[in-house]
C-alpha cells in the first residue's frame, strides 16, 4: 500500500496500491487493481481500513456536536428501563409461565425472564421494572461481559421448562456457540461451537442444530442427546445441492421436528417425530424444480403454502400418511386461494384455527379462519392507511388468542391481542415515546404519513411511503431521504422509528420507495426486478427520485439516497445512473462488486444467489447483463455526490472488500472534489448487522444520520421545524 496519510491528517484520503489481476470470462477480460484487498489477514489491508476510518472521522469532525445531540435525542425519547408484554406458555409438566424480556437504564442488553402463571387471563402488571417472583433466565449484559460483540441466535426453553438453550455470536461472522443452562441451579455447559444460529429442542432429551459448509451455507442437521459427548452427535440430514439452505424447528404442538429446505425457487420439507427423535426423516413430498412449498405440521395433518397453481401461492391441507412419503402431492387439497392483489406467504396452525399472513393491495395482511373452514378467512381490518403488521406466533397450540405486532410510520410499536373466534383486537401495550426536552410529548398528529405513486419509465406505478412533520413544506425546499431495497421479494416495512423522529425534526421528509424486486405488490413485482430484469430495480429508484423532484417534494441538492446490502448495490447503481439527482448517497454493507462475487462459487452465498441474479459463469448473457450494472465496473468520470459507505470487517454476507474496492476506484475515477468527499467507515468488530448493544447502535445511527443531515441540509439554513 502506498500514500496512506498519517492518522492525524484529514486532508487527503488513503490511496491503495494498484496490483492488477485479470479476470476473463466469455471472451471478456476485466482488470481488477484492488482484488488483493480481499485478504483481511494482510496487515496492509487492516492499516488501510484504519486509515479510511481516520479519514472519515477527520472529514466529519465538524459533526461531532450534531452526533452528540442526536444520541441525546434517542436517549431522551426512549424508556430505557422497560418490560415487554409477557407471553403465556404451558410446559409438558403442566406448569405455566409468563415469559418476557426487560431492559435497564444504562445497560446495553435485555434480560430474559419468567414468572409462574396461574391463568392466561391474569396478565401481570407491566408498570414496574420487574415482576414479583421473577427468575432471570439469561442476562445479556452478563453474557456480553468482556466481549466486543454480542448477538443471540436461538433462545429456547425446553418443553418441560427445566433448561434454557441459546446460541451466541461474539465476532459478527454469524458462527454461533450453543450453550445449555439448567434453570434449577444455573449450571451451564457448552454443546457445540461455530455452528449456524439455528438450534431447537426436539424433546426434553434431544437437541437438533444446523452446521454450515465452507460457503457459509447451512447444509447439515445434527442430533445431540443431552448429557452425551458432542463428538458423538449424529448427522440427521445433509443437503448437497448448493442452491439449498437447511433449517430445523419444532412444530407448535411438538409432534414433529421439521427440516425445511429451500432455494430461491424450490422448497422441500422432512419430518422427524419428537416421540422418536432417532427416526429417519420422512419426506413430505418429493422435490420438484420450481415447486416452492413450506409446511406447518400438526399431529395428524399438514398445512402447506405452495405455488403449484398460483404464482402468489395458496394454502393447502393434507393428511400425514404412514408411508415413506408423508404427504404425496396428489393428497394436497386447496383450502384458501389468493384473490387478485393478494399474496399468501405464511400459515400458523392452532388446535381450532389457522392464521394466514401475506400481503393485500400492497400492505401486510393477516387472515384468521376456523381450521374446519379456512376458505372463510377474512383479512383483519386496521385503522391507518399505511401500517406494518405481523403475527407473533403463540407458543401454545391450544390457545384461543394470538398476538400481533403493529406499527406505522407515526404509531410506535404496539402489541395487540386478537381473539381467534371473534377477531377482536385489544392493544396490550404501545412502546412509550418519552417527552423531548425541546419538543415536549410525542404527538402523532404532529406528523403526516401518506401513500403516493411514482411512475416508472415503462408506465409502472411505484408505491411510495412518505412521512414528514406536518409543518414541513412540500415546496421543493425540504431535504429528503429516499430509501430503497428491491431484492429477494423482501417488502420494506412501514414502521415507526425513534431515530427517524430526529431526522423529521430537522425538517427532513423520509420516503420509502417500494421498487420492483421486492415483494410489496405480489410475486410478479419480484419477478420483474430479478435476473435479466434486475435493472428495473435501479430505474424504478431513479424514476421515484425524479418524481419527487418534479412534484415539489425536494430538490436534487437536498436529496440523500440510502440503502443497505442488496440495497447497497442499488445505491451504487443509481449513483452511476443519475449522480446529478442526489446530494449524498449512504451505501450500507453494499453489494457493489456483485459480478466478482457471483462469479466465485467458493465465496459464501454465491451458488444460492444464482437463482436471484443468474449464473454468469455458465451464461454469457447473464455475464454481460451483470457487468452492465455492477457498480464497481461502471464508474464514470463524472461528478458523483458525496458518498458514505459503511461496513463490518467480519461480515460474511457482503465482504468489507466490496465497499473498500469501490471507494478506492470511485476516488480515482470520479470528479469527487473537496465538496463531495467519498468516505468509508468500517466497524472493526462487527458483521452484516453492524455493532451490538443499544447504546453503541445509537452512536452508530447518530454518526450516519449526522452525515445525512449535513449533506441534505447544505444550501439551506439549518434549523429544526417547529
Amino acid at each position: 500500500m502506498t500514500d496512506v496519510p498519517d492518522r492525524d491528517s484529514v486532508l487527503t484520503p488513503p490511496v491503495a496500491d494498484r496490483r492488477p489481476v485479470e479476470r476473463t470470462h466469455h471472451g471478456d477480460t476485466f482488470v481488477d487493481p484492488y482484488e488483493w484487498l480481499r485478504d483481511k489477514e494482510n496487515p496492509e489491508v487492516i492499516s488501510l481500513l484504519e486509515a479510511e476510518n481516520a479519514y472519515a472521522e477527520g472529514q466529519t469532525a465538524h459533526l461531532a456536536g450534531l452526533r452528540a445531540s442526536l444520541f441525546d435525542d434517542y436517549k431522551a425519547r426512549t424508556q430505557e428501563t422497560d418490560l415487554s408484554v409477557p407471553s403465556y406458555e404451558t410446559h409438558t409438566t403442566g406448569q405455566a409461565y409468563w415469559y418476557y424480556s426487560r431492559t435497564i437504564e444504562g445497560k446495553d442488553y435485555p434480560l430474559w425472564c419468567r414468572v409462574p402463571a396461574s391463568s392466561q387471563d391474569e396478565v401481570p402488571d407491566l408498570t414496574g421494572g420487574s415482576l414479583p417472583g421473577e427468575q432471570v433466565l439469561l442476562d445479556g449484559n452478563v453474557e456480553a461481559e468482556g466481549e466486543k460483540f454480542f448477538s443471540l441466535g436461538a433462545l429456547e426453553v425446553s418443553p418441560d421448562g427445566s433448561r434454557l438453550l441459546w446460541a451466541v455470536d461474539n465476532s459478527g461472522d454469524e458462527r454461533y456457540d450453543v450453550k445449555l443452562r439448567q434453570l434449577a441451579d444455573g449450571s451451564t455447559t457448552s454443546i457445540q461451537r461455530g455452528i449456524a444460529a439455528n438450534v431447537t429442542f426436539g424433546n426434553d432429551e434431544w437437541l437438533f442444530y444446523t452446521t454450515v459448509d465452507e460457503a457459509w451455507r447451512p447444509h447439515q442437521v445434527w442430533r445431540h442427546r443431552l448429557g452425551s459427548d458432542p463428538a458423538s452427535d449424529a448427522l440427521v440430514h445433509q443437503e448437497d445441492d448448493e442452491r439449498f439452505w437447511l433449517w430445523v424447528g419444532t412444530s407448535r404442538d411438538r409432534s414433529w421436528v421439521v427440516l425445511t429446505l429451500g432455494s430461491k425457487l424450490t422448497g422441500e420439507a422432512r419430518l422427524v417425530p419428537t416421540a422418536d427423535p432417532t427416526a429417519t426423516p420422512r419426506l413430505v413430498t418429493p422435490r420438484r424444480e420450481g415447486l416452492d412449498y413450506q409446511v406447518e405440521a400438526t399431529a395428524e395433518r399438514l398445512w402447506i403454502i405452495h405455488n403449484d397453481r398460483h404464482p402468489d401461492f395458496e394454502l393447502a391441507c393434507a393428511p400425514i400418511s404412514d408411508g415413506e412419503v408423508a404427504a404425496p402431492f396428489d393428497t394436497w387439497v386447496s383450502v384458501l386461494e389468493p384473490r387478485p392483489g393478494e399474496r399468501i406467504s405464511e400459515v400458523e396452525a392452532y388446535a381450532d384455527h389457522v392464521v394466514v399472513e401475506g400481503r393485500r393491495e400492497g400492505l401486510p395482511a393477516v387472515w384468521i379462519a376456523p381450521a374446519s373452514d379456512p376458505a372463510s378467512a377474512e383479512p383483519l381490518a386496521f385503522e391507518e392507511p399505511l401500517y406494518e403488521v405481523s403475527s407473533s406466533a403463540h407458543a401454545d397450540f391450544t390457545t384461543d388468542r394470538i398476538r400481533l405486532n403493529y406499527t406505522s410510520m407515526v404509531t410506535p410499536h404496539q402489541v395487540r391481542e386478537v381473539r381467534l373466534d371473534t377477531g377482536v383486537q385489544t392493544v396490550l401495550k404501545q412502546t412509550p415515546v418519552l417527552d423531548h426536552p425541546r419538543f415536549g410529548p410525542y404527538n402523532p398528529a404532529d406528523y403526516v404519513q401518506e401513500r403516493a405513486w411514482a411512475t416508472a419509465g415503462d408506465g409502472t406505478r411505484i408505491p411510495l411511503s412518505i412521512v414528514r412533520r406536518a409543518t414541513t413544506p412540500v415546496d421543493a425546499s425540504a431535504p429528503l431521504v429516499l430509501y430503497g431495497y428491491g431484492s429477494y421479494e423482501a417488502s420494506m416495512p412501514i414502521r415507526f422509528s425513534v431515530p427517524r423522529l430526529s431526522l423529521l425534526d430537522h425538517g427532513f421528509i423520509y420516503v420509502i420507495t417500494h421498487i420492483r424486486g421486492g415483494g410489496e405488490m405480489g410475486r410478479a413485482w419480484y419477478e420483474e426486478g430479478k435476473l435479466l430484469a434486475k435493472t428495473n430495480t435501479f430505474t424504478d429508484f431513479v424514476d421515484s427520485a425524479r418524481w419527487l423532484v418534479d412534484n415539489g417534494w425536494t430538490s436534487p441538492d437536498r436529496m440523500v439516497a440510502e440503502g443497505g446490502s442488496a440495497g447497497g448495490l442499488l445505491m451504487g447503481a443509481v449513483a452511476n445512473l443519475a449522480p446529478e439527482l442526489f446530494a449524498g448517497v449512504h451505501a450500507a454493507v453494499p453489494f457493489v462488486d456483485a459480478l466478482t462475487t457471483i462469479l466465485n462459487p467458493d465465496l459464501p452465498l454465491t451458488v444460492t444467489e444464482w437463482e436471484e441474479w443468474g449464473n454468469p459463469l455458465e451464461d454469457a448473457e447473464v455475464y454481460a447483463y451483470m457487468k452492465s450494472y455492477s457498480p464497481y465496473e461502471n464508474l464514470r468520470e463524472v461528478a458523483y455526490p458525496a458518498i458514505l459507505a459503511t461496513t463490518g470487517l467480519n461480515d460474511t454476507r457482503v465482504y468489507y472488500v466490496e465497499p473498500l474496492k469501490w471507494v478506492q476506484e470511485l476516488r480515482r475515477t470520479s470528479h469527487w472534489g473537496g465538496q463531495n468527499p467519498i468516505l468509508l467507515r468500517t466497524e472493526m468488530v462487527a458483521g452484516h448487522a453492524g455493532v451490538t448493544g443499544r447504546y453503541e447502535k445509537w452512536r452508530e445511527l447518530a454518526w450516519e444520520m449526522a452525515w445525512i443531515i449535513d449533506r441534505g441540509g447544505r444550501g439551506r439554513a439549518e434549523g429544526v421545524q417547529s
